[in-house]
């Protein structure tokens, strides 16, 4: 089968990659269509380190083509989207409801391709840049059939990610005011969630003008090019000279995670979704956090996958979600570069790969 191996310097497209058979807990999935995001592109810039040679990919859906002898929660033909968490469902975490925190599989490294007889590690339990992988079962969130899976692919990561912080880890309420800085997939969900959830106003905070359309569609109720303004001052004249009650930092810029602090209200959140090189460091004064402001970190949306997966399906089909707006372009396999050279040069909200065409 094909796939996309990268091996600590070169991004290639293979043939003759092969996957193991599932265990009795695994299923194994034809991936359809996978989007390309910012956290494979750090593997390959290096600023997430991992594991060569890996099969890149972690946000996809597809079609169950075989399952483990123990597995009764999907079977053969069901359309999924693959969930990154790996979660063990029996430890505290996962039975207080916070599978992000179960360290089950958290920083694994599993083996389970090969290539000319050597092993090849799997991206974030998933490696949706294959034609066919083999997960855990409960990573396989059965979707309707009537959700496209160009769309779907996008669920499991950049959706999730961005709408989860919301919805979870921010609880955002109605008329509380939000910044987003970044306008790209994940801070496109952190809007149309925050639009969803009555947040007003929504300050979206992008530098590429190009971006500002794509914003208000979403939800977003002001724009703020930070090319051309101070974009602190701005929140402050949008919110009543205090800050904003919820500020989404989505580019992991330690400039800007900066900045973010100084934007926030009284007993307001900062909520870090960017991911930044890991030996960066961020500088505020504490007296900025006194009044109970808060900096908070984000996993995965602090997501339920079983859970938030279906809900923004059901949401979609019942026209309260924008999916298909979020795939701006769908490209064959073999032209990954091209979306990451496009993601790069601002032209994207999402870029997604026709990985196993139906």
């Amino acid at each position: 089968m094909k796939g996309i191996v990268f091996d600590g310097e070169e991004l290639s497209v293979v043939e003759g990659l092969e996957v193991r058979e599932p265990d009795a807990n695994e299923v194994k999935v034809q991936i359809v269509n996978s989007g390309v995001c910012h956290s494979d592109v750090s593997v390959i810039n290096g600023t997430i380190p991992f594991n060569t040679p890996v099969v890149l990919g972690h946000e996809g859906a597809g079609i169950i083509t075989q399952v483990g002898a123990a597995v009764t929660s999907v079977a053969v033909g069901d359309h999924v989207v693959l969930s990154t968490l790996g979660n063990c469902g029996a430890c505290g975490a996962c039975d207080s409801g916070r599978p992000t925190m179960c360290r089950a599989t958290f920083g694994g490294r599993p083996q389970p391709f090969t290539l000319d007889g050597e092993p090849q590690y799997q991206f974030a339990n998933i490696s949706s840049f294959a034609e066919y992988t083999v997960v855990k079962a409960n990573q396989a969130v059965p979707i309707s059939k009537e959700v496209p899976l160009p769309a779907a692919s996008l669920i499991g990561c950049g959706v999730l990610t961005g709408a989860g912080a919301v919805f979870n880890r921010a609880k955002v309420g109605v008329g509380e005011s939000v910044v987003v800085i970044g306008v790209g997939g994940i801070g496109l969900n952190v809007i149309q969630a925050a639009a969803i959830s009555g947040a007003n106003p929504v300050i979206a905070i992008d530098t590429n003008p190009g971006k500002e359309e794509l914003a208000m569609e979403f939800g977003a109720t002001h724009w703020v090019n930070a090319a051309e303004a101070d974009s602190t001052a701005k929140v402050k004249e949008l919110t009543g000279g205090w800050g904003a009650n919820h500020v989404f930092e989505c580019v992991g810029a330690k400039a800007l995670i900066e900045q973010s602090i100084g934007m926030v209200d009284w007993g307001g959140q900062v909520i870090v979704l960017g991911v930044p090189p890991l030996d960066t460091t961020v500088e505020y004064a504490p007296f900025t956090t006194y009044l109970d402001v808060s900096i908070m970190g984000c996993r995965y949306g602090s997501s339920k996958p079983q859970y938030d997966i279906r809900r923004i399906a059901e949401l979609y089909l019942a026209g309260k979600y924008k999916l298909d707006e979020l795939v701006t372009k769908v490209y064959p396999l073999d032209q990954v570069q091209t979306v990451i050279d496009d993601m790069h040069h601002g032209k994207l909200a999402r870029g997604v790969l026709d990985v196993c065409p139906l």
